[in-house]
């Protein structure tokens, strides 16, 4: 599972903590003008890890106060929570609500234990990339908050503060500014990385499944035809045997050890990577991925948020619980000094404590032009047939060929 979220550490670098900050508006009580539903009586059991257990105690006591209920935070560790979700829920012993990741979603939906969320008035201040990730099917399945994706992070000592509008422009300016090399970028070595990749491949117009009219994925493999043929070429032309520039020579920490040590003026990273690539003293600015294929580059987004069991016998108050107490400026402001990720909630998200500092503006402004991770299940049978034919063509192998030949693969791994 792909990392999520922002390190606290790699906040600290970018000075991007909250202490003091205010928004325009501060609704602590139901969103809307009603009076708060009487739940005297209901105990409300919600699954959390360690770092958000905070903020939900906050919007949890106001909860209690106003409706009567009384609610139950169990602390679980968040790489236990879909297996057990899953599990438990059909028991009767899972939660009425858990934090969880979007791509958690598909197994969800498939296993029967996730309800669907009316997210009302809230949805208007939600990043509409963040709705699209909690869809399925054209039906919203719960209520998304924060936001993660990768960026193109430049080195400002080597190319200064310009902006590259595509790849070619990218490459201009390393070579202008002197840098020993234009790009790093991280293939996993051997393995291949699709997810990092994923931006300059829908540049060319090569999703990997097409989403419909309402955001959710279909089973169509769209990386196929023309538009795949074409990212697929320019990947082998800036492969090992081409220019170059992408090398199955790098994984991780070489990506970011190049880069902080001032030998490649561009890489593609996450907010989780700030840390590390700035901890040789080199000065970054962070921006939206270059296109290199005519289109925007569409990075993956990932997506936190909360369920409501469909086994939960307090559904409705789930609901009021997450809509009208966690869906405030003040719940989402709790939720990110707790545990600091980028916001999907739009007036969190303009604050100037975050919106004016630049590395946070910076990945907003990439996610901005992201779409949802995919959460189908048929996404399970795609990493390992793409990451194997990115690394081929990158090594040398034919484009078209290799591509072609995945893309049949794919399409009879999931039927």
């Amino acid at each position: 599972m792909r990392k999520m979220g922002i390190g606290v550490a790699a906040l600290a670098a970018g000075s991007l903590l909250l202490a003091g900050c205010s928004s325009s508006t501060s609704p602590t009580a139901p969103a809307e003008s009603e009076e708060p539903i009487d739940a005297s009586g209901v105990t409300l059991t919600i699954w959390t890890d360690a770092n958000r257990e905070p903020a939900i105690e906050a919007a949890a006591a106001t909860f209690e106060e106003e409706t009567g209920a009384t609610v139950e935070l169990v602390q679980k560790n968040f790489e236990d929570i879909r297996n057990d979700f899953i599990n438990q829920v059909p028991t009767g012993e899972g939660p009425d609500i858990t934090v969880g990741a979007h791509d958690f979603l598909g197994a969800f939906v498939a296993a029967g234990v996730v309800d669907t969320v009316d997210l009302g008035e809230s949805a208007e201040q939600l990043e509409q990339v963040a709705v699209d990730a909690f869809s399925y099917d054209g039906q919203v399945y719960g209520f998304p908050y924060a936001l993660e994706s990768i960026a193109l992070v430049q080195n400002t000592d080597l190319v200064g503060e310009d902006v590259p509008a595509t790849w070619d422009d990218m490459v201009a300016q390393a070579e202008e500014g002197g840098a020993e090399r234009a790009l790093v970028i991280n293939t996993a070595g051997q393995t291949g990385d699709a997810y990092t990749m994923y931006g300059f491949q829908t540049s060319f117009g090569a999703p990997v499944f097409v989403q419909d009219e309402s955001g959710s994925y279909t089973t169509e493999v769209g990386m196929g035809g023309e538009a795949g043929t074409a990212f697929a070429t320019w990947l082998g032309e800036k492969g090992e045997e081409g220019t170059g520039d992408v090398s199955t020579t790098i994984d991780y920490d070489t990506n970011n050890e190049l880069f902080a040590a001032g030998e490649a003026a561009f890489t593609i990273q996450g907010p989780w990577a700030v840390e590390a690539l700035t901890a040789q003293g080199a000065n970054i600015k962070v921006s939206p991925i270059p296109s290199a294929g005519g289109e925007t580059a569409a990075p993956f987004v990932g997506v936190q948020g909360f369920y409501v069991s469909s086994q939960s016998e307090n559904a409705l108050i789930a609901q009021e619980f997450l809509v009208n107490y966690l869906a405030t400026d003040e719940a989402q402001k709790a939720l990110y000094e707790a545990d600091p990720r980028l916001p999907a909630w739009k007036t969190l998200a303009e604050d100037p404590a975050i919106a004016e500092d630049p590395i946070v503006a910076g990945f907003l402004a990439s996610a901005a032009n992201g779409v949802p991770q995919p959460s189908i299940p048929e996404m399970g049978a795609v990493w390992d047939l793409w990451n194997a034919a990115q690394v081929q063509v990158i090594k040398g192998a034919d484009p078209e060929e290799t591509w072609t030949k995945m893309v049949a693969d794919i399409e009879a791994a999931i039927g």
